[in-house]
């Protein structure tokens, strides 16, 4: 990277205008931006493993203005795939949101598809960028998983880091890595280990209710940290999906090809019936809210929502004010079937002896990667102090001959 990073001016502009959120959620601390007019059923972004809520700004100030809704968040921390959907569907609930439009990158891309197979009701379409099926193949990538929640920070970031392609880039993509790379540095060790622990739990995407009309997948032709193989595994699971590619774009199309991905966002809410109100966008005011009057969504009926199922639209919270947690969810009998790999296992002797081998051998190369980064230090340290010793040796020598021959001669 170049020096020192300064934010690019847009991402300032930004910061400046629109609201961040805070809300804890139970023991989930949900940190995101919602903007555009609240009457317009919402289009969610999940980031991958290196984002944050923020590296959807791009989408959020372009499709905000021609009136959609867009609603990026971070991913909490959870720790299995199970407490994603169970923490994300009371976030929903929490800002009064219930059907939505998911659009995933990498790891988001994942986690999107997990909460519309088990909770099919709320999701209405999928865009899917550069993500995958199942996690067998980074699983196997990371033998030191079961030690992840201990380790270092700083090893967490490099090992991050370490899918990120280095070498020359066109500026847009050298742009938008710097900008990851500046987002990885803000988040804390255990929100890297959560996402890490998310990346390698054995999970896989089963059969979805949603047709595949409803789903959009939008890769890059370039190069990106999801291997080819995977993402064909997405294109054969998904054939009657529309397609969207990228020339190029690396892994964060978002930011290094915007105005291609907007488009083909925006085309994708089209296409799923979510008609845009401009009317209703007041702009980016100083104080940071935007969107549509309250008074308005009294008017207007959301045409996702089916008549009577949730009693008519509720008029949305007023930015900055969200209504507390539900202290219980309702039940659905499509959305709260058992989550298959959710499994409570007994581990008999001959596992535990395989996990004790797993151990032992993440154990020993955690070792060696740390080794790696003090080597050159220490292999300094040592050359110095020889020069040292070799150099004031024959200060020494008189003394040591001395004693010698005091000895032999008692």
């Amino acid at each position: 990277m170049k020096g020192v990073y300064s934010a690019p001016g847009d991402y300032v502009y930004f910061k400046s205008q629109v609201p961040l959120h805070k809300i804890p959620i139970g023991t989930k601390q949900w940190r995101y931006y919602d903007f555009g007019p609240k009457a317009v059923p919402p289009l969610i972004c999940l980031p991958g493993s290196a984002g944050t809520a923020d590296v959807f700004y791009k989408q959020i100030m372009s499709l905000s203005m021609k009136g959609y809704r867009v609603i990026s968040v971070d991913i909490p921390r959870v720790w299995n795939h199970h407490e994603w959907i169970q923490a994300f569907e009371k976030f929903l609930d929490a800002i009064d949101v219930h059907h939505i439009h998911l659009y995933g990158t990498s790891l988001g891309g994942f986690l999107a598809q997990l909460f519309a197979q088990h909770r099919p009701r709320r999701v209405r379409s999928l865009i899917l960028s550069n993500t995958f099926l199942d996690t067998r193949s980074f699983a196997a990538a990371m033998p030191w998983a079961p030690i992840v929640g201990w380790t270092p920070s700083f090893l967490l970031k490099r090992y991050v880091l370490t899918g990120i392609r280095d070498g020359p880039h066109e500026p847009f993509i050298a742009d938008s890595v710097d900008f990851v790379v500046s987002q990885v540095e803000t988040l804390s060790r255990e929100d890297l280990a959560s996402r890490l622990t998310l990346t390698v739990d054995a999970a896989s995407v089963g059969p979805l209710l949603l047709s595949d009309s409803f789903i959009t997948v939008m890769d890059t032709n370039d190069y990106c940290a999801i291997p080819l193989q995977i993402k064909d595994q997405l294109n054969e699971r998904y054939p009657e999906a529309r397609r969207a590619y990228l020339k190029t774009g690396g892994d964060f199309p978002f930011l290094s090809r915007p105005d291609e991905v907007n488009l083909h966002l925006q085309l994708h809410l089209r296409r799923v019936g979510v008609e845009a109100q401009p009317d209703l966008v007041r702009g980016i005011s100083k104080d940071g809210s935007g969107g549509s009057p309250s008074e308005k969504n009294d008017e207007r009926e959301d045409h996702d929502d089916p008549p009577k199922e949730d009693g008519g639209v509720s008029e949305s919270p007023s930015e900055g004010q969200l209504p507390p947690a539900p202290e219980s969810l309702e039940s659905h009998s499509l959305d709260d079937q058992p989550i298959s790999n959710a499994k409570l296992c007994f581990i008999d002797h001959e596992n535990a002896i395989t996990l004790n081998k797993q151990l032992n051998l993440a154990l020993e190369i955690l070792l060696q990667f740390t080794g790696e980064i003090f080597v050159q230090d220490l292999l300094h340290l040592y050359v110095w102090s020889l020069y040292i010793t070799s150099t004031h040796s024959w200060k020494f020598k008189p003394c040591v001959k001395s004693k010698i021959s005091r000895h032999y001669s008692c």
